[in-house]
């Protein structure tokens, strides 16, 4: 949303409001936009800490690759359950309500783990981190539909995606800094200095995060699209006369939507496959240090975060209507990347090679949120987001388990990025058949 003089702007492309108001309006948006991204990229310190943590686990207490394949997978599935309810409820009771209790929730629970050594235990509490966490992202969809018309939503979406990307990268780096921070606290460090930082950001963004434009005194803004104006209002109707859990029904009787389920799963698997083991591959097959492995895939989430931001703004440009295009586009460039890193050592060649991989498997995962927004519009947005996160979350755990039980069972490092690249064909063939006779219309139940 670029902010032109009001001489040459029409009304319509101010989005129903006089100049003064869409002045304050973009600027608020504005502010909504990066004050959630921040946050949740700053919330992966707690969700993503424990793909880096995991090489010193293993050293000081001899846990095996499967023990803490099944441990991360149970923020996955509790994660996944909790976005199939927490998108909906978080449209009832408010979204930033929900928003920053779980930034907190997850603090607590990360802190606490940090000073355990039962593996049960952590992992009890690790599945209630994935519940809390789960607080965040459907709801914050949600939010962005408040304040970023259907023509930005790519934009918008893939920002707040693109900055969680980042935040896999201030994992790495918070969990290096945490060892060195902390060394006498060993691998625990890792959990409690990542929740420190989660407090700090959970106190700024209740200040400066709005709900929606009548926080500020102005009305919801009219989408200068007529067509997606429209189904907003049609959708908000529906759920006034048919109750709070239509937009279940409304979704999963949509076979484009049980589709996109199907791709955003597959990503899902090949996106985790790699930020769960490239740091533990490195370790094993190069004998790298634990920092030293960490830093060296860093690539890896850097470039999941550019292209998060990259490709749903050309979706926006280019592919607004329909944006399977773009997802096969991504998924064939990931795939044949992921296929040719396991020829490769650590060294420059692999450091590119996981960039351009990262860049395309995590531009599907902003795709996909554009896609949520733009099926669900403001009426529903964060329970598409909800559903299709939990299925997100479903591929994630299920690669956690089968990743950890292969590499214990035979150390088959092949056999798992070969996988990855398999997942990325997949997602090629049912972004096609997705795709098969989709016209320009919104799809409608």
């Amino acid at each position: 949303m670029s902010d032109n003089s009001a001489g040459g702007k029409k009304a319509v492309d101010m989005l129903g409001y006089t100049p003064e108001q869409y002045k304050l309006f973009t600027k608020n948006a504005w502010i909504v936009l990066l004050a959630f991204s921040i946050l949740y990229c700053f919330l992966y310190l707690g969700r993503q800490n424990i793909s880096y943590v995991m090489p010193a686990m293993m050293e000081q207490e001899g846990w095996t690759e499967l023990d803490l394949g099944i441990l991360s997978s149970v923020l996955f599935w509790t994660y996944g359950i909790g976005h199939l309810f927490n998108g909906r409820l978080g449209e009832i009771f408010g979204v930033n309500r929900f928003i920053v209790v779980g930034m907190f929730l997850s603090a607590i629970a990360n802190f606490i783990i940090g000073f355990q050594s039962s593996l049960v235990i952590i992992a009890v509490l690790w599945g209630f981190n994935g519940y809390f966490q789960s607080m965040l992202w459907s709801p914050g969809m949600a939010l962005l539909s408040n304040w970023w018309p259907g023509k930005r939503r790519g934009f918008a979406t893939g920002f707040a995606n693109g900055c969680s990307g980042l935040g896999q990268v201030f994992a790495a780096l918070a969990v290096s800094l945490s060892f060195v921070l902390l060394p006498d606290l060993g691998w625990g460090a890792g959990f409690i200095f990542p929740a420190c930082v989660m407090v700090v950001l959970a106190i700024i963004y209740i200040f400066v995060g709005k709900e929606s434009p009548k926080k500020i005194g102005l009305k919801d803004y009219v989408d200068s699209d007529a067509e997606r104006n429209e189904q907003d209002e049609e959708l908000k109707q529906m759920v006034a006369e048919k109750g709070k859990l239509f937009p279940y029904i409304y979704l999963l009787k949509m076979w484009r939507f049980d589709l996109w389920l199907l791709i955003i799963a597959g990503s899902s698997i090949a996106r985790y496959g790699l930020l769960t083991w490239v740091p533990t591959y490195y370790t094993q097959e190069f004998g790298v240090d634990i920092e030293a492995g960490i830093l060296g895939t860093v690539m890896l989430p850097l470039g999941m975060a550019i292209g998060a931001f990259v490709i749903p703004w050309i979706s926006d440009k280019y592919f607004s209507k329909n944006r399977l295009p773009m997802v096969i586009i991504c998924a064939a460039v990931a795939g044949a990347t992921v296929f040719f890193f396991m020829f490769v050592g650590p060294g420059i060649g692999a450091q590119c090679l996981l960039f351009i991989a990262g860049f395309f498997i995590y531009a599907i995962n902003s795709l996909v949120w554009a896609y949520a927004t733009d099926v669900g519009g403001r009426a529903f947005a964060g329970t598409a987001t909800g559903v299709l996160d939990c299925f997100a979350y479903l591929g994630a755990s299920v690669q956690a388990i089968f990743f950890g039980s292969v590499l214990t069972n035979s150390g088959n490092w092949t056999l798992v990025f070969t996988a990855v690249a398999g997942v990325c064909i997949a997602i090629i063939v049912i972004a096609i058949i997705a795709g098969w006779g989709l016209n320009k219309k919104p799809e409608k139940n």
